[in-house]
């Protein structure tokens, strides 16, 4: 029995389902595959990932391939009522709505772990924690499974480094298909959609500080630059920090800009990211959001204590006056403003990354009981096929090697 708002929302979730699919090639043509080969027949998967319409089409493309769906979301703030009623009326099964309170979003974890799932698709981790934990007695009917996000995967890496973790996951987020697109560009695009629509304020001429330079920080940085803003960049890792002051970026410590920035967005997957220092130094105005999977990159637990008076500006807005006497901005409480403050990545960037999703899901049900690995990359021949079908979608085309240029890359006296 699923547990969603109001079924009479299907329509309005029907719709949107239906423009994503249109503009989703990829996950169109895998539908099609899918429902002639019935990879998933007799499958059960559990599913958890920001419950949008995206997220719902691939959904429906697994259910295509013969797959039992059980659907959360993996974000209270992200799902769409909507969107979770117009699957249940497709015969899917959902446990999720929008403003769940944590004890209400654990339940629809627990539930959708209930049904003795086979592949585990998973977006920051939950359902893997949830099954290594007080939901042991579903493991064994664990094939293995799939997950989405650079967070999730650092909580899988940790598990397996202390041999936690009881059955294969294939790191989707690992994939090229996956994070040189979603996270740079989709990314980019969706955390600056998310932060325009809410705050209806300019971006240009001002400071935007992002902390982290990963693919999702690249992504923001790029599209704050092409907005006109000033752009610094905070880092722990050396490396990353060249990257960003050879692409034109300044670099600094979150001390130090928090004094500047009009805008802070993080993207690092760490906790206390910005924290009560760094408040105490903001400026007038100073609007803060993340990109991260979780909402605790920003204190938000510091900030309520410390501020001495709050309020909500406007909608998805909450104001916190310092004792210093100045307002600061927070956005979505401080959860992904992406999906919590807008409609997440474009569709034709998750076309991409839900393709291999899928493909990644197909390749554990074939390679059931032969996978010695716990964290699994995804196979190059999946990442190759997934870009093959997307340019040709695209209508573009690219040259191919010769014969004689094979034998001379594969000569050992070049």
């Amino acid at each position: 029995m699923s547990q969603i708002r109001d079924i009479n929302l299907a329509p309005s979730g029907e719709h949107k389902i239906e423009w994503v699919r249109r503009n989703c090639p990829l996950l169109r043509s895998l539908e099609d595959d899918f429902s002639k080969e019935k990879p998933f027949s007799g499958k059960k998967i559990a599913l958890s990932i920001h419950l949008e319409a995206k997220t719902a089409y691939l959904c429906k493309v697994l259910a295509a391939g013969g797959a039992d769906m059980y659907i959360t979301g993996s974000n209270p703030l992200s799902t769409q009522d909507d969107v979770a009623a117009a699957l249940v009326k497709a015969g899917l099964n959902v446990y999720a709505w929008h403003g769940a309170t944590e004890e209400e979003y654990e339940a629809h974890i627990s539930e959708t772990l209930s049904h003795q799932a086979n592949i585990i698709i998973d977006d920051g981790g939950d359902l893997v924690h949830m099954l290594h934990t007080s939901k042991k007695d579903q493991l064994s009917y664990v094939i293995g499974g799939c997950e989405e996000t650079t967070t999730g995967i650092i909580r899988l890496q940790a598990m397996a480094a202390a041999g936690q973790l009881e059955f294969p996951m294939v790191m989707v987020n690992n994939a090229d298909c996956k994070h040189l697109f979603d996270n740079r560009y989709g990314t980019g695009q969706s955390v600056w959609d998310g932060i325009n629509r809410t705050t209806n304020l300019i971006v240009a001429g001002k400071i935007v500080v992002v902390a982290g330079y990963g693919w999702c920080g690249k992504g923001v940085s790029m599209r704050a630059k092409a907005l006109g803003a000033r752009v610094i960049v905070t880092e722990i890792d050396p490396i990353k920090a060249i990257e960003a002051v050879m692409d034109g970026f300044e670099v600094m410590p979150m001390k130090e800009a928090a004094k500047y920035g009009d805008f802070f967005v993080t993207v690092t997957g760490c906790a206390g990211v910005i924290d009560e220092e760094d408040f105490m130094e903001m400026k007038e105005g100073a609007i803060l959001c993340n990109a991260g999977h979780f909402d605790v990159e920003i204190d938000m637990k510091r900030l309520r204590e410390i501020a001495v008076e709050q309020a909500e500006m406007r909608n998805n807005i909450i104001g916190y006056k310092l004792s210093t006497g100045v307002w600061i901005y927070v956005l979505a409480e401080g959860r992904l403003v992406n999906l919590a403050a807008g409609d997440g990545h474009p569709a034709e960037i998750m076309d991409m990354s839900f393709a291999i999703q899928a493909l990644s899901a197909k390749y554990l049900v074939e390679h059931e009981g032969s996978l010695n690995e716990k964290l699994i990359d995804v196979p190059r021949e999946v990442d190759m096929e997934v870009a093959k079908r997307k340019l040709r979608f695209l209508g573009k085309e690219i040259d191919t090697l010769t014969p004689f240029q094979e034998k001379y890359l594969n000569s050992s006296t070049l």
